[in-house]
């Protein structure tokens, strides 16, 4: 798959301190993001004196997400960027002034690496483990956009399922935003497999102003969405692929129909129909907030 991909143009895989891109095609129209993908820890950090044990919880990243991402990019021949580092350390998908960019507390477990978070760490956190990670879906954006075709960008998360003893009915849910474009497709065909309940919007909402796909899709007029599948569905390899293969058959049509070859000019005509705000640089987010 990376040598298709690159003798296609497309995407080379690259391994970073605190992300990992792997390789797709420029053209497919798709860039896969996982803001939550892995649990480890930088050197130096041990377990942000949790005990091991929480570092397996939903609170240290999304379970399962990393593996349906993983077979899904391979599937559709996408490139896809993933974190490498537990969200408890710094969470990709907030704003740089979002309250819980650091979480002191998460679903009743203190985080004792975090209490007294002074400005230096704090920076260097963001400066080793968020910039970077932003800075490489920009380029990987900007590869494709330079292939002629404008990629959509769909964001691979899970859910837990259940949250304070209120058990939690979806199998799977749509997040958005303002945008629908790729959002009501993926309802539709979701809601054709004639199995699932699927949650339009739920059990989260993705109207969160700062978050990861405000930072590089909305701000850049292109189309987006995001998916939560319940993490009993996901916590081994066979629900994993189960998983990745029904989003892909779903995620492929969607591409060759409703988004197929998208012309760079609606993308622009689009955000300004929209009223999409100007985007900022990395370096202009972290000074000035979103």
């Amino acid at each position: 798959m990376a040598h298709d991909a690159l003798r296609a143009g497309g995407i080379r895989a690259e391994d970073h301190d605190s992300y990992r891109i792997l390789p797709g095609r420029a053209d497919a129209g798709l860039i896969l993001l996982c803001d939550h993908a892995g649990n480890a820890m930088p050197p130096g950090y041990g377990s942000l004196g949790l005990p091991a044990d929480q570092l397996k919880r939903h609170i240290a990243y999304d379970i399962g997400a990393a593996g349906v991402t993983r077979a899904l990019a391979a599937a559709l021949g996408a490139p896809a960027v993933m974190t490498r580092y537990s969200r408890l350390l710094i969470d990709p998908n907030r704003g740089a002034d979002d309250p819980t960019l650091i979480m002191r507390l998460s679903d009743g477990a203190v985080i004792p690496g975090n209490r007294r978070l002074d400005a230096a760490e704090r920076e260097k956190r963001m400066r080793l483990y968020y910039q970077p990670y932003h800075r490489a879906i920009d380029a990987v954006i900007d590869r494709c956009i330079a292939s002629g075709v404008a990629p959509s960008l769909l964001s691979i998360h899970s859910f837990t399922e259940s949250w304070k003893e209120h058990p939690r009915p979806w199998h799977v849910g749509v997040l958005w935003d303002k945008d629908r474009r790729l959002a009501e497709p993926l309802l539709e065909g979701l809601y054709a497999e004639g199995d699932l309940i699927v949650g339009d919007n739920e059990p989260y909402s993705g109207q969160l102003e700062g978050d990861c796909l405000w930072q590089h899709a909305t701000c850049r007029g292109l189309v987006n969405a995001l998916i939560e599948v319940r993490q009993d569905l996901i916590r081994d390899a066979a629900g994993q692929a189960a998983w990745a293969g029904r989003l892909g058959r779903i995620v492929a049509t969607i591409l060759s129909t409703t988004l197929s070859q998208r012309p760079l000019a609606v993308v622009a005509e689009t955000a300004a129909r929209a009223d999409i705000p100007q985007r900022r640089s990395v370096g202009e987010r972290m000074e000035k907030g979103p």
